[in-house]
């Protein structure tokens, strides 16, 4: 009996050993915590395919805002058979974070089956392309826009080598874009905020990364970003203006109408902040973008506010909605990331 007793509390022992091992890696650790079939694929076999939705953090930043988190929600709930793809600068293979610490943003993006959070290493990524010499050469700290600059390359680089579909990180998708090569128009100007091209290579990406060093420019507002994008499409096609809602062609690419992910321009921006009635349907538009670089109000998503953006929230990204929107005594503010324009 009594070696029984002891047989039993020496099982319970081993058992509550194990549960606060398990309890203590998952408050503790941050990348290295991802389930086993995420954690060990790198970038060449998750984008070999020139199917995935990629996102870019070029900040050391590690937990995503609220609406970093709904845009890579709302791109995994419209494709749920691609992969999408958010690379972080500031993550690493063995990442701890200390110790009490939570991350609901991230936790919260590491649930979904097909996101995968992977570290950004800009050397590596730059290699064997235009890009390379220009960033090892180029002293980071002394460069104006440096996040933003950082990202337009990155981008670049990322859908060249391996293809895909763009993001900036405060796009929110609402239906699956039916093109896989095209390029989105802004007005008379074409942004880089949303792009994409299937693998093989295309010889217009290799020439925009060429025209980015050769017109390296940081001092100047999307120099290396949107103007980049609008003089080199300028001397690859003669595109004509827009007639109605249709989108344009030139040399196998689609050039899509401003309505498909600028429905609300720029410079109304604050509109989605706004109580709209009735509200738009957007049935014109795949994603919408929202201008998060103009929010220098720090305009955050209320719950109960009954803003189009808290609408657009609750519908495609109800997870980060559920988990992430607070009240009004507990305003979201400051939301931020360096994948967008």
């Amino acid at each position: 009996m009594l070696k029984e007793l002891q047989l039993s509390l020496l099982v319970i022992l081993l058992l509550s050993c194990g549960f606060l091992y398990q309890l203590t890696l998952k408050s503790s650790c941050l990348f290295s915590c991802l389930p086993p079939h995420k954690s060990q694929q790198g970038p060449e076999a998750l984008l070999g395919k020139g199917r995935s939705i990629v996102f870019l953090e070029t900040s050391e930043r590690t937990e995503p805002s609220p609406l970093v988190s709904c845009a890579v929600e709302s791109a995994a709930k419209v494709y749920p058979e691609q992969p999408v793809v958010f690379f972080m600068k500031g993550l690493n293979s063995s990442m701890q974070l200390p110790p009490n610490s939570t991350y609901p943003a991230f936790s919260l993006l590491s649930a979904i089956d097909n996101v995968f959070l992977i570290p950004l290493d800009m050397k590596s990524l730059f290699e064997d392309t235009p890009l390379s010499s220009w960033y090892t050469q180029i002293n980071a700290s002394a460069e104006r826009n440096w996040l933003h600059v950082s990202s337009d390359a990155s981008r670049l680089a990322i859908i060249w080598k391996y293809g895909g579909v763009y993001m900036d990180t405060d796009v929110i998708s609402i239906r699956p874009i039916p093109e896989e090569t095209f390029w989105p128009a802004q007005a008379s100007r074409y942004s880089n905020g949303v792009f994409g091209f299937p693998p093989p290579a295309t010889p217009f990406l290799w020439q925009c990364m060429e025209n980015f060093v050769e017109h390296y420019n940081s001092y100047i507002w999307g120099n290396q970003g949107p103007d980049l994008m609008t003089r080199m499409l300028r001397v690859w096609c003669k595109l004509e203006d827009f007639q109605e809602l249709s989108d344009l062609r030139c040399l196998n690419v689609s050039f899509l109408h401003p309505q498909r992910f600028y429905p609300i321009s720029y410079p109304e921006w604050r509109r989605y902040y706004e109580v709209w009635s009735p509200e738009p349907s957007f049935n014109d538009s795949y994603a919408l973008h929202l201008w998060n670089y103009m929010n220098q109000e720090g305009k955050g998503v209320v719950r109960g506010s009954n803003t189009l953006v808290e609408n657009l929230y609750r519908k495609h990204c109800p997870r980060t909605y559920r988990d992430l929107i607070r009240g009004p005594e507990g305003l979201v503010a400051g939301e931020s990331g360096t994948g967008n324009k």
